[in-house]
């Protein structure tokens, strides 16, 4: 159990319109901090007034981007309690992420623990408002001045705030995604089953191009032979083909969304097939030429469920459900946030009590 040291703010900020919150713009008033010496390992757990890090210029992380994070959320109930989904599952996340990156692993009940300890300080930042939550952003940097290529000696363990409201500006609404061939994400025995920071720098490009051209996201395919579908850039992506539900298999270049993991859990028990086999580009969008592509979604902490309106790959413009959200997606979306928002009971086991 970690011995978390306490030093609180004197200075709160002013709070923002709960009605207006975007996402990741306000930062609440602390934030938790532990150190990682070689030979002592973690030590020093605190909660501290938020502010600026000071770290050499030849810090590691700086230069050998050396460092993993994570993004989960707490719910304010309707009783005014608050509660996490699957914190333990995030955690488990970034201890296999730390393993690739060559970053020192924090315990299950460590993470959990601080993000507990964390969201009990800032309880007042976790909104009512419907549809808000907090979003923590846990992460680990590397912090030893060193030019050189090797894991770093030090490291600093961080988690931060942010009260936010809906990741797309759609919100609930379809949206448009742009299925990349020219850019790639992720290679077999790469990171992209990672949450460090490179995989979505490398990812910018084709955002941008995404952007330029009216899409809200890039559909990625395998690095490889640029056939299968993988990932959305920031969501895991299910596809409803003739009743079965596909979704990318988790094998080494996909991120295993806690999310995703919870609609497939959902999706079988409800009765439904779910194939984590691969799924060509070329399927797919023939399956939506045919009419037999029946919903389109992505999954993620940030959107929970973001319904999928339009899929363009190369010359060819799909719309899925005459744009409309399907009746699958809706029911994902409100059963996933009704158990973390406590709108209706847990019978899955899925939140922690934190207040």
């Amino acid at each position: 159990m970690l011995n978390i040291r306490y030093e609180l703010t004197k200075t709160p900020k002013t709070k923002p319109d709960q009605k207006n919150l975007s996402f990741g713009k306000y930062y609440t008033d602390h934030m938790f901090v532990m150190d990682y010496t070689e030979g002592k390992g973690w030590h020093d757990a605190r909660i501290v007034p938020y502010a600026p890090l000071s770290i050499d210029p030849a810090a590691m992380v700086l230069h050998y981007a050396q460092e993993s994070f994570e993004g989960l959320k707490a719910y304010r109930t309707p009783d005014g309690s608050i509660q996490l989904f699957r914190p333990e599952k995030n955690a488990e996340r970034m201890i296999n992420t730390n393993k690739r990156m060559c970053l020192p692993a924090l315990p299950v009940e460590d993470f959990v623990q601080a993000v507990k300890a964390f969201v009990e300080v800032e309880k007042d930042w976790v909104p009512s408002e419907p549809e808000t939550s907090l979003y923590i952003r846990p992460y680990v940097i590397s912090t030893e001045p060193h030019l050189g290529v090797r894991p770093s000696n030090t490291y600093l363990f961080l988690i931060i705030g942010s009260p936010v409201g809906a990741y797309y500006e759609e919100g609930m609404n379809p949206v448009k995604i742009f299925v990349e061939d020219e850019y790639v994400r992720a290679t077999p025995g790469g990171t992209g089953f990672t949450k460090c920071g490179g995989n979505y720098a490398a990812s910018l490009a084709s955002q941008i191009k995404a952007h330029d051209l009216g899409y809200s996201q890039v559909l990625w395919l395998d690095g490889v032979e640029r056939k299968y579908v993988e990932e959305v850039g920031s969501m895991n992506c299910f596809f409803k083909i003739d009743g079965t539900i596909y979704t990318a298999p988790t094998v080494g270049t996909v991120l295993p969304g806690v999310i995703r993991m919870s609609c497939i859990e959902l999706l079988k028990k409800w009765g439904y097939t779910v194939s984590e086999n691969r799924l060509a580009i070329k399927d797919l969008i023939q399956a939506g030429k045919d009419g037999r592509l029946e919903e389109v979604f992505g999954t993620g902490t940030a959107a929970v469920i973001s319904p999928v309106g339009e899929l363009r790959y190369e010359d060819d413009v799909i719309t899925v459900n005459d744009f409309k959200t399907g009746e699958l997606t809706q029911k994902l979306y409100d059963t996933l946030t009704g158990i973390q928002w406590g709108k209706i009971p847990d019978d899955m086991g899925w939140t922690t009590k934190v207040l």
